[in-house]
């Protein structure tokens, strides 16, 4: 060690972990999978463990919380909606392999996957909207999904095609779900709770926009409504996208007829049929186009 050099101030005063990782080789006889000896950060068996589910979740919570703090993601808008509808093209293709097929329902089910194929082009242009608009603001937006297929390809996608960053968070499920190849790589998360993954849908939102889908479009839409409706969260707008769709699968107004909700919760969401529309809303809400007019001002 050259003594003349004097360490910085700042220097660490422990070995990281990573440095004792690469040093912690166990002779031969400590090699085996019966061996305590790993480190136990580097010891995937231990952490696997039932008693360690804890840490896994606090890992969880962690993990893409400093990775979109170093990547700079301040604000997003999150949008959910079917993994199952299709892009209109890929809908067409599909309708023209069934009447091939002639099976009169396989037929019905690809007629009606091309009636909901739109949505996957709204949510397309809706998320190239948010992300090009918002980069002239002082903290850009990011549009976050859940990074699998469907109308969360089309809003990964959107942001995509306009250079953009935007955020998956995938979950594991039994059945396979591959994200989508528009997520931007350092954005790609997965999640093995569900839990966890729904706080990081709500950490950083500024909006929740709301396609069409299944149960878990209901059970993510549901638990944002009760935790703004309780005063769990910020009341921020959710946008549903269809009023039609909607209005034929819940009834919100029995709800309020039957005291279930008071009538002042049915303004806790707005009905929205265009990019443009649902963007209008949002930049009425927050003062978008102002700030961005203020800006381009101030650049002048």
């Amino acid at each position: 060690m050259d003594r003349s050099k004097k360490p910085p101030l700042a220097a660490r005063n422990f070995r990281s972990a990573e440095q004792d990782l690469l040093h912690a080789e166990p002779t031969p006889r400590y090699r085996g999978a019966e061996s305590s000896f790993r480190l136990a950060f580097a010891d995937a068996d231990f952490l696997l463990r039932d008693e360690l589910r804890p840490v896994r979740m606090q890992l969880e919570l962690l993990k893409p919380e400093l990775v979109q703090r170093e990547q700079g993601v301040e604000s997003t808008i999150v949008i959910f909606g079917s993994a199952r509808i299709p892009s209109p093209d890929d809908a067409r293709q599909g309708l023209a392999a069934a009447r091939l097929g002639g099976d009169p329902a396989a037929i019905a089910r690809a007629q009606s996957l091309l009636a909901m194929s739109p949505y996957y082009d709204e949510a397309r242009r809706f998320a190239g909207l948010v992300s090009e608009r918002s980069r002239a603001l002082t903290a850009p937006i990011y549009v976050v999904t859940g990074g699998g297929p469907g109308i969360m390809e089309a809003g990964n996608r959107g942001a995509f095609e306009v250079g953009a960053k935007s955020i998956g968070l995938n979950i594991v499920l039994p059945h396979e779900q591959q994200p989508n190849p528009y997520i931007t790589p350092e954005l790609c998360f997965q999640f093995h709770y569900f839990a966890l993954r729904k706080m990081h849908f709500l950490m950083r939102s500024i909006a929740l926009v709301c396609f069409p889908g299944g149960f878990g479009t209901l059970d993510e839409l549901f638990e944002t409504l009760t935790l703004i409706q309780t005063g769990k969260s910020r009341q921020r707008p959710i946008l549903l996208f269809g009023r039609d769709f909607w209005q034929k699968l819940l009834n919100f107004d029995l709800l309020v007829e039957t005291g279930m909700i008071s009538a002042a919760d049915l303004a806790l969401f707005t009905y929205v049929e265009t990019a443009e529309q649902a963007w209008q809303v949002l930049s009425d809400h927050y003062g978008f186009d102002a700030a961005r007019a203020g800006d381009a001002r101030e650049h002048r």
